[in-house]
C-alpha cells in the first residue's frame, strides 16, 4: 500500500456507492485538488461481493480491502489476505457456540457465506428486543464475541477483537503512513466503531438513524449531501485541500478519546487491543 498524505477509509454501500454522479464529482474533486488520498475500503460484504460491487458501481480500485465487517484484511493488487489479522482476532472465535445459542432464537435468519470469519442474521424490522435477549444470552453464556445491529436487520456476529474500527485501526498503524491525514467515513451502526475512532469522521447525510447515538464532537461531522458528496463536504470541511484552513487533528486526538470515554463509559463502542 502506498503511504500518501491523505487516506480516506470509507464503507462502501450507501456511503461511497449509491450514487454515480456523486461518486464522479468526489474523484474529480480529488483530481483537480491534486490530492488523491489512499484508500480503504470497509464494509461489511465478503470479498467477493464487494469485489462485484466495485465492478458494477466503477469504484476507484482501493490500496486494501477490509471485508465482513472487519474480520478480513486485503492488500487490494494480490489480494492476499493478512494473515497476522487472521491469526490474532480469531484466538477465542467461537462460531459453533454462537450457533447454538442463535438456534434459540426463530427470528434469526442465518446469512449464507462462504466462511465462518463472522456469523450474520437478518430480523424483520421491529424486533430489536429479541435481538438485544440474543446478546444478552450469549454475555451469560461468557461466549467472546462483538456484536453488531444495524439499520433495524443485520445482526453480524465478529471474533471479540474484530470489528471495522479495529481493523481500520490496525490497518493506519501497519500500512499507512506515520503523519497520514485522515478521513473516516460511514452510514450505519456497524461503521460505529469505526467512526468513533480518534480521527476526523463522517456521516453522510443518507446514514441510519442509528448513529445519532455517537456522541457530538469536532472530529465526527454530520454532513448534509448525500453519499460520496457527503464524503467530498468532509474533506472541504476539515482540510481545505486550498490550505484557508489548517487544523491539526493529531493533537486532538487523546482529547477525543477522553472525551467519548466520559460521554459512553462502558458502553464505550469498540475496545482496544495492543496488537504486537
Amino acid at each position: 500500500m502506498k503511504k500518501k498524505s491523505y487516506l480516506l477509509a470509507t464503507d462502501l454501500d450507501n456511503t461511497l456507492a449509491g450514487d454515480s454522479a456523486a461518486l464522479t464529482a468526489l474523484v474529480d474533486f480529488h483530481r483537480k485538488s491534486k490530492v488523491e488520498p489512499a484508500l480503504i475500503y470497509v464494509t461489511g460484504r465478503h470479498l467477493d461481493s464487494a469485489l462485484q460491487l466495485m465492478e458494477e458501481e466503477q469504484l476507484p480500485v482501493p490500496d486494501l480491502w477490509i471485508t465482513d465487517v472487519g474480520t478480513s484484511i486485503y492488500e487490494a493488487t494480490t489480494l492476499e489476505e493478512d494473515s497476522k489479522w487472521n491469526e490474532w482476532i480469531n484466538e477465542n472465535w467461537q462460531p459453533s457456540s454462537i450457533l447454538r445459542v442463535a438456534s434459540r432464537f426463530p427470528i434469526l435468519r442465518r446469512q449464507d457465506l462462504p466462511h465462518t470469519k463472522r456469523i450474520s442474521f437478518t430480523v424483520e424490522p421491529g424486533h430489536a428486543e429479541s435481538v438485544r435477549l440474543f446478546e444478552i444470552e450469549l454475555k451469560r453464556e461468557g461466549i467472546p464475541h462483538h456484536f453488531v445491529f444495524s439499520s433495524d436487520r443485520d445482526v453480524d456476529l465478529l471474533p471479540e477483537r474484530s470489528g471495522k474500527g479495529a481493523a481500520v485501526d490496525y490497518a493506519l498503524r501497519h500500512y499507512a503512513a506515520q503523519d497520514v491525514n485522515v478521513l473516516l467515513a460511514g452510514d450505519s451502526g456497524n461503521d460505529a466503531q469505526m467512526l468513533a475512532l480518534p480521527y476526523p469522521a463522517v456521516i453522510v447525510g443518507n446514514a441510519q438513524q442509528e448513529l445519532d447515538a455517537l456522541p457530538t464532537h469536532p472530529l465526527i461531522y454530520r454532513a448534509t449531501a448525500h453519499f460520496a458528496d457527503g464524503i467530498q463536504e468532509a474533506w472541504e470541511y476539515f482540510y481545505n485541500f486550498s490550505g484557508i484552513k489548517k487544523t491539526n487533528w493529531l493533537t486532538k486526538q487523546a482529547n477525543w478519546f477522553l472525551h467519548l470515554t466520559s460521554q459512553l463509559g462502558a458502553s464505550l463502542p469498540f475496545k482496544f487491543f495492543i496488537i504486537i
